[in-house]
């Protein structure tokens, strides 16, 4: 499945008020210090990157596909949907796609198990965008991450992200894993969990949002920065771009071009409405979610800039962008 046209965006200059949705972000850091390619150099074939097509992990590649960052540096991007990031991955082993955005534990585990040879080179999230969620009629019965002991949680596919995190998080709890059934259910769970279908989901925003306001119980928000240093020690590298080794000199003033489109999608991203965030995303990956008013939580408040968007603004402030070596694991 790959993704919409370039028009659903208008994303305004990076050099407007930072007094926006998210106020606050941490700095993009440079890009790969490396020959700067022109955009003539890095222009070729048309590019496929895929990703888990969970909603806050794709941001930064939706705006800089929307607003045309690819294409000011020179790359025609294809975005092809997975579902989850392992899915990605093999993808990218199988050279069905050049590149694969994923989270760091998938790209580890695609070389522990497999021998996958690959680098990542970008990194564009530096907190788990997920959080541990009860269904709002279990919310009373299960308190803390104990307590999913003989409960059914539900994630997007074993192995990945969300599935490794709770698997974490069973430990640091020392909960006993075999005895939480994880329930497959892809990356749009919120209706399952919020009827009450399964006991616990691991979700993003705006499912987050939603079931806060059924009732549900959270019991980890990774988004969350204090959440993140309680349960996980504090920020760390999680999405990032890879490519195949074999291919990185190849590709290089292309993998260059592609950090710079990504840097200038996430410094744009912070001077972005709510609206224009919601607009940037594609239809197929909004069909049926009320996002109205998400975007409107999302707005920069000009008299109480610090506490507007609250729940938009810890997700979106650990969006990164910074250099990585390619070095071998």
């Amino acid at each position: 499945m790959s993704c919409c046209d370039e028009n659903t965006a208008r994303v305004p200059p990076t050099d407007v008020s930072r007094r926006s949705l998210f106020k606050g972000a941490a700095l993009v850091a440079s890009v790969i210090p490396a020959a700067r390619p022109s955009a003539a150099e890095a222009q070729g074939a048309q590019i496929k990157l895929a990703y888990c097509s969970q909603l806050l992990c794709g941001v930064p590649y939706e705006v800089a596909r929307s607003a045309g960052h690819f294409k000011t540096h020179g790359l025609d991007v294809q975005l092809v949907y997975t579902r989850g990031g392992n899915a990605a991955v093999q993808a990218l082993v199988g050279s069905a796609v050049d590149y694969a955005a994923t989270s760091l534990d998938v790209a580890l585990q695609a070389y522990a198990n497999v021998g996958a040879d690959i680098r990542r080179f970008a990194v564009t999230g530096r907190l788990p965008l997920f959080a541990v969620v009860t269904a709002p009629n279990t919310a009373s019965r299960i308190q803390s991450i104990k307590d999913l002991e003989g409960r059914t949680v539900a994630v997007s596919a074993l192995g990945n992200a969300d599935h490794a995190l709770t698997l974490y998080l069973l430990k640091q709890a020392g909960a006993d894993a075999q005895k939480v059934k994880f329930a497959t259910m892809g990356v749009n769970l919120l209706e399952a969990l919020r009827q009450g279908q399964i006991d616990v989901g691991v979700v993003q925003e705006p499912a987050l949002t939603l079931l806060r306001r059924a009732g549900a119980r959270v019991l980890v928000n990774g988004m969350d920065l204090e959440d993140a240093k309680h349960h996980l020690g504090g920020s760390f590298e999680f999405m990032g771009v890879a490519v195949r080794a074999k291919e990185i000199e190849r590709r290089k003033p292309e993998m260059i071009a592609l950090t710079k489109a990504l840097g200038d999608a996430l410094k744009a991203l912070r001077a972005m409405t709510g609206d224009q965030l919601s607009a940037a995303l594609p239809k197929e990956m909004t069909t049926g979610l009320d996002l109205s008013g998400q975007a409107r939580r999302a707005e920069p408040d000009r008299r109480r800039p610090h506490q507007a968007g609250q729940e938009h603004v810890r997700a979106a402030r650990h969006f990164d962008c910074r250099r990585l070596k390619p070095a071998r694991p």
